[in-house]
């Protein structure tokens, strides 16, 4: 899977029902992303972080879907252990759905099977991939993590609220950004498009090559 590609549709069981994806997903952003193994415990602290980070994302207006190559039944097992370890979670409905890739048709498809993780049996297992797919069901973004290192969803977080920004406006966000920090100006962006476009004022950084490309902006209600 590319940058800008579409991300296929796909029919699969989980923890809520058989879906179809792109009826699941409807006209939101989403983020799929796979996890190595059930009854594990990085994996337990990624799923209890993302489910209690699970309110932000619905401002945001994203859907959330896991995936492994357990079963269901597994799944449904290691939810009530997620449930348990993360207190803010107990006696409430597990908040998104869990995919059980059995066969790894899926996790084959989107190329998440880590070589260096096996199963008892010799099978490889999923890696720590995300994706974030947006409305249009163009792949936005994907993240790749090894087994040993579980993800920051706090990182996941900013990249969404980046690439929606992003999309709305001409800006490119520096390192580090968060909400409410300067942009970048698009350095594509003529003198005359940037005033066309930006209320906002502009703050040329001097450089000692003398070109303006690195230009300030931080806009309104960011």
């Amino acid at each position: 899977m590319r940058l800008g590609d579409t991300f296929p549709n796909f029919q699969a069981p989980t923890t809520i029902g058989d879906i179809d994806f792109y009826e699941w997903l409807g006209d939101s952003w989403g983020i799929l992303f796979s996890h190595p193994a059930d009854y594990t415990p990085v994996c337990t602290t990624e799923l209890g972080r993302a489910a209690n980070y699970f309110p932000k994302f619905v401002e945001r207006g994203v859907k959330l879907i896991a995936l492994s190559v357990d079963s269901l039944e597994s799944h449904k097992g290691w939810v009530e252990d997620i449930k348990s370890y993360c207190p803010e979670l107990r006696n409430k409905d597990f908040p998104f759905p869990l995919i059980a890739d059995e066969k790894r048709e899926l996790a084959i498809k989107f190329g998440m099977l880590d070589p260096d993780e096996k199963d008892s049996k010799g099978m490889p297992l999923t890696c720590r991939s995300l994706f974030v797919i947006g409305p249009d069901k163009k792949l936005k973004l994907s993240i790749l993590y090894p087994a040993s290192t579980g993800r920051s969803f706090d990182e996941v977080i900013r990249v969404v609220d980046s690439l929606q920004l992003t999309q709305k406006r001409k800006v490119a966000t520096p390192a580090d950004w968060k909400p409410g920090n300067h942009c970048m100006v698009l350095p594509t962006l003529t003198p005359e498009e940037v005033k066309a476009n930006f209320t906002e004022e502009i703050t040329v950084v001097p450089m000692p090559s003398g070109k303006n490309y690195v230009r300030h902006v931080t806009l309104n209600n960011n």
